[in-house]
């Protein structure tokens, strides 16, 4: 993938400064040359370089010009050479669990983005929640000599850790917290989060809370903050229904059908994804039960859509933009060569509104 994107334009004699048609091998494109985008810019081949590899270094209206030729030729760099002969491949490995939700769509958006404006591409790879695919997708993106990687979360195999340590490169890990990170570690606490929920739950008069969340390590995170902090004021018991993620809608309304036909008592249910908790909303309208009088509903995520639910979503804010801007920078600094440790607790913000 290129910061360039290419086009499929024709060459024509009118845009070469010497009026003569520039030469093209059998093969199109792929036979063009880096010598003739600069002769064709008007600048040096190593200027041409610049402007592919690291766009901050070239005054812009030189950048625009070497784009423009790139464009009308439909020069593709050879990114592989390059990386053979520089041991540079510009290539950043991001590994996350899914982009069919904002939450992580929102942090790879910006992630991109910041290392673009730097020279990077990013090659994203997606685990679906499974740490087996994470482990054969890092094998699969070092065999591409990326010069970092983005991770999402901090349970990993040991082999994958392992691996990584050896590998030697910048790895940032994003979206959870560790006193033992691989490297860099850029998020915040799951638990924390499920433990301000049953705070919330218990200071607003719930008496028997449950809990509707996936069965991946974040979202367990979250359900242990939740049940200790239950447990702590005399709450042990607490009714609760796991499913596979992604989550979605259909999931968190046949889970709290499940919840309450279990348990009738229930007053509150945290939801672990504002999907869920839009699902339980639905399904505790089926029902009857008036939301937040008789059941308190909590979600996670704060997606666009929580404002707009009736009655308004009460959830849990994590700023993505900064954990993927943060993320970027933390590995820019490294590859430019200080020796950052880092490490950042985003934190989170519990969005009171009218279902809790």
């Amino acid at each position: 993938m290129s910061n360039v994107k290419p086009s499929a334009a024709s060459v024509e004699s009118a845009g070469n400064p010497s009026q003569e048609p520039v030469r093209r091998s059998r093969s199109g494109a792929k036979g063009m040359r880096i010598t003739d985008v600069a002769a064709q810019a008007g600048v040096s081949p190593i200027t041409v370089s610049r402007a592919l590899n690291n766009p901050a270094s070239v005054a812009p209206e030189t950048l625009e010009r070497v784009r423009q030729v790139v464009q009308k030729l439909g020069y593709v760099p050879n990114r592989l050479a390059g990386g053979l002969s520089s041991s540079k491949s510009r290539l950043i490995a991001a590994i996350v669990p899914t982009i069919a939700h904002s939450l992580f769509s929102e942090t790879i958006q910006v992630f991109s983005e910041t290392m673009s404006r730097a020279g990077y591409d990013v090659l994203l790879a997606l685990s679906a929640y499974s740490d087996s695919n994470e482990e054969h997708l890092l094998d699969t993106v070092l065999s591409r000599r990326p010069e970092g990687v983005l991770l999402t979360g901090v349970a990993h195999t040991d082999s994958l850790r392992e691996r990584l340590r050896k590998v030697g490169i910048p790895v940032a890990e994003t979206w959870d917290m560790t006193d033992t990170p691989i490297d860099m570690l850029v998020g915040f606490s799951h638990w924390k989060v499920g433990e301000a929920i049953a705070e919330r739950f218990l200071a607003n008069g719930a008496r028997a809370p449950a809990l509707i969340c996936a069965n991946d390590g974040r979202a367990l995170a979250r359900r242990a903050g939740f049940r200790d902090r239950l447990a702590r004021a005399g709450i042990v018991e607490v009714p609760e229904a796991i499913v596979s993620p992604p989550s979605s809608v259909a999931a968190g309304k046949a889970a709290l059908a499940d919840l309450l036909e279990r348990a009738e008592a229930v007053d509150a249910v945290f939801c672990g994804s504002d999907l869920l908790a839009i699902g339980a909303l639905g399904q505790a309208k089926r029902m009857g039960l008036d939301v937040p009088s008789q059941l308190s509903i909590c979600g996670f995520g704060d997606l666009e859509f929580a404002a707009e639910t009736n009655p308004t979503l009460t959830t849990v804010r994590v700023d993505g933009t900064r954990i993927g801007t943060s993320a970027a920078r933390f590995l820019l600094d490294r590859l430019s060569g200080e020796p950052r440790e880092g490490f950042l607790d985003v934190g989170f913000e519990i969005v009171g509104r009218e279902t809790a």
